[in-house]
């Protein structure tokens, strides 16, 4: 997957999920201070198959890995029924 222009490129994905239709994507990304974070992506026809941002997640700073994929579960609906996520 091709980094979004939206995401600094110091900062590291450290997982990317996909929805069954591989039409949508979300990157946990740890910050160069060791915070963490999220953005979501979709994939369409149209863009010849690149990544584009869908929200603005990745502005959101969370001291946890952990915390950082709660919220991102709670924020994306697809995400929470795709991932269960344990308690902070």
């Amino acid at each position: 997957m091709g980094m979004s222009k939206r995401l600094d490129t110091s900062w590291i994905v450290i997982d990317s999920i996909e929805n069954d239709q591989h039409d949508r994507c979300v990157d946990l990304f740890r910050r160069t201070d060791s915070s963490f974070g999220f953005e979501e992506f979709r994939r369409d026809v149209e863009d010849r198959g690149g990544w584009t941002p869908v929200a603005y997640f990745c502005s959101l700073s969370f001291p946890t890995e952990t915390a950082a994929r709660a919220a991102a579960a709670s924020a994306i609906r697809w995400l929470a029924e795709l991932v269960p996520v344990s308690p902070l």
